[in-house]
């Protein structure tokens, strides 16, 4: 090995490792383009986020920490491809125009709690309704405890003119547009479906970010019907992060002794000003 890739290498390790270790501290991560709408034949481009309250560092692309990145445009998967290190971490053309379903799976992470109150909080925030009973009863510890967790983010991009639907595209958890916010009417409000391994998840909490075209992020809770679906409130050129949580118990626990593992699902989309 040559000391060019072993110091690429060493690079890379630590890039990764400090992701892991920003996604640990944060609560969100989704996927943040450069533009909502491109030209035909122009690149997409976006960035990897993570952070709190629709603001956060931006990350490489890092092939050791992504299980899968695709677009998706009708019935095409397209794989993202790129070199390690490069910014954005999206940044290529797709053929033809329509909507453009970026997807991107994380490797499984994990964190240990060193502190009850971190894993009351997020429990709390996120409304996942049952876990303290449940982590109780298992007789298990306040902290010093492992949770595996996993991300699932989608993005909406319109190349061209846009038309096209967002469809489920196979992840254990994630958001679905039911109307494509660049050709459709969404002054109602843009419904979403929320999905966990293929099925709807009914009367469960959906974090809604709003980003004003001054910058202004505020925060706001909706909860699905029993079909799974939310009625987004959305504006004229306002920028959308939607994200929902799944807990499920590791029982007996991981090979990395998790015992708890997260599944986190986010959807980014812009309404047209």
């Amino acid at each position: 090995m040559t000391a060019i890739r072993r110091a690429l290498t060493a690079a890379l390790c630590a890039a990764a490792l400090a992701f892991a270790a920003n996604v640990a501290r944060a609560h969100e991560f989704w996927l943040s383009p450069l533009a909502y709408r491109v030209d035909p034949g122009a690149p997409l481009q976006a960035d990897i986020r993570v952070g709190q309250k629709f603001g956060g560092t931006a990350f490489a692309y890092l092939p050791p920490d992504i299980a899968r990145f695709d677009i998706v445009m009708g019935d095409a998967v397209i794989a993202v491809t790129g070199r390690p290190g490069d910014r954005p971490a999206l940044n290529m053309p797709v053929p033809g125009e329509g909507l453009a379903v970026v997807v991107h799976v994380t490797r499984d992470m994990r964190l240990t709690y060193s502190e009850a109150q971190k894993f009351i909080d997020f429990v709390t925030h996120k409304d996942l309704t049952g876990v303290l009973q449940a982590h109780e009863a298992r007789g298990l510890p306040p902290q010093g405890f492992v949770e595996r967790y996993t991300r699932y983010a989608k993005s909406l991009i319109a190349v061209g003119a846009g038309a096209g639907a967002d469809r489920a595209v196979g992840l254990e958890t994630e958001i679905v547009a039911l109307a494509n916010p660049y050709t459709d009417d969404t002054s109602a409000g843009l419904p979403v479906q929320v999905l966990y391994q293929g099925a709807p998840r009914a009367d469960v909490q959906v974090e809604l970010f709003e980003r004003a075209p001054d910058g202004t992020v505020s925060i706001s809770q909706l909860r699905t019907d029993a079909t799974g679906q939310a009625l987004l409130p959305v504006r004229p050129g306002h920028e959308y992060l939607v994200d929902s949580v799944v807990m499920r118990p590791l029982d007996p626990p991981g090979d990395e002794g998790a015992v708890w593992h997260s599944l986190w699902a986010s959807l980014t989309l812009q309404i047209p000003g």
